[in-house]
């Protein structure tokens, strides 16, 4: 199915927390009647104290307030800000929390890493923040370096349906019935401005694919540019097959990942794929400034995606995702613009002869690392049927 592009919106680009989090606060001091919230992290930091009081304001002047976190990303909120919450009279429920066992099962992996908020139905923040200070990382790592949107106009009906939606789910598992949905404050639909946007969500019912889909279909149409900025990357069989067959009809691909990692098997696994992409002319940049948790691209300076889905099979196949894709020239542009000086900035370039000096014990811990990865895939139930990376391409590992 066609991704369905609306017109009529308002799209603000944000860098990071430090453009983000003003915006954010701004928008919930203004708040007047219901707030949405979703986060897969909610850090006991500077900037989680701030968007936790702000959240406390608006509860107190009446305005109803709905938060809802992972239980694993957060799985310290309920001490650190539960009781401030509640006490202020917000609402507040846990996705899949997590409940002490250390057996690995398939429902684990199974996460709510949608980063999104909605106010009043007229404002609302789609994209890859948490959150979380920007300074919230190793010292070497600081800052963190990621992206959101701000929306206006007729696509922040689909964002509020979709957060109204999640908070009636959660809210049914857990069996709050104090937490019943209050009638509906009908979001505001009216034109903001002139770019054409859609929000598609990943779940495991209606859209298991949307989010894959429309990357792909945008990958089927390029002409000139692909510019994939994500901070983990190990995509599947068709989405591969998409990026060989644009680089083989002479599209320019670069693909900017992870330099310094939080997530070592997952940095490693991706390595695996260096020698395929390099060979078919992908370009491939590491950033190395900080720690980039970026989930964006950029197709024919026309198309653009902003968002919280990795292009991993964690993201693509199991977590609850949400990305806005726009079909704008202006907001492309800026984002194109933004990514390349990130990697003029702070990147380092691979290049087949970096790949062809790497040590033989760097080279197994990167097919072990991907091994790994499929038997947790495995574990969660789409191994074999639904997801193969790019070992089907690329079936030998770099030659020493």
């Amino acid at each position: 199915m066609d991704t369905e592009f609306l017109p009529g919106n308002q799209l603000t680009l944000l860098n990071s927390g430090r453009a983000y989090f003003p915006a954010l606060l701004a928008a919930l001091a203004a708040a007047q009647r219901e707030i949405y919230l979703e986060s897969y992290i909610f850090a006991n930091d500077a900037v989680g104290h701030e968007v936790a009081s702000a959240l406390c304001a608006a509860a107190r002047r009446g305005v109803t307030v709905n938060v809802t976190v992972d239980g694993f990303g957060a799985r310290n909120f309920a001490a650190d800000f539960r009781p401030q919450l509640s006490a202020a009279g917000v609402r507040t429920l846990f996705y899949r929390p997590e409940l002490g066992s250390l057996r690995l099962a398939r429902h684990r992996l199974r996460r709510l890493h949608r980063k999104l908020a909605v106010i009043d139905g007229r404002v609302a923040f789609v994209g890859g923040i948490n959150i979380v200070d920007d300074d919230n990382a190793p010292e070497d790592m600081r800052p963190r370096y990621d992206y959101a949107v701000r929306i206006e106009g007729p696509v922040l009906a689909q964002v509020h349906h979709a957060a109204r939606r999640m908070w009636e789910i959660v809210t049914w598992v857990n069996f709050k019935r104090r937490f019943r949905i209050r009638p509906l404050h009908q979001p505001c639909c009216e034109l903001a401005g002139t770019q054409q946007a859609a929000f598609l969500i990943r779940d495991n019912i209606r859209h298991r694919n949307d989010i894959l889909n429309a990357y792909i279909d945008a990958i089927d149409a390029a002409e000139v540019e692909i510019l994939i900025a994500n901070a983990y990357f190990l995509p599947g069989i068709r989405f591969g097959r998409a990026l060989f067959a644009a680089a083989r009809r002479g599209v320019r691909i670069g693909i900017l990942l992870q330099g310094k990692s939080d997530h070592p098997l997952l940095h490693h696994a991706t390595r695996t794929l260096y020698a395929a992409a390099l060979k078919a002319g992908i370009r491939i940049f590491e950033y190395e400034k900080s720690f980039l948790h970026a989930k964006v691209a950029v197709i024919d300076r026309d198309w653009a995606t902003v968002g919280s889905s990795n292009i991993d099979p964690f993201s693509l196949l199991l977590a609850k995702e949400a990305n806005l894709f726009v079909r704008d020239a202006q907001f492309a542009g800026e984002l194109r613009a933004s990514l390349h000086d990130a990697i003029a900035d702070g990147a380092r370039e691979i290049r087949a002869g970096d790949l062809a000096t790497r040590a033989w014990p760097a080279r197994l811990l990167s097919w072990l690392s991907y091994g790994l990865i499929r038997a947790l895939v495995g574990i969660a139930g789409y191994g074999h049927k639904h997801w193969h990376a790019e070992a089907q391409i690329s079936r030998r590992p770099p030659a020493p």
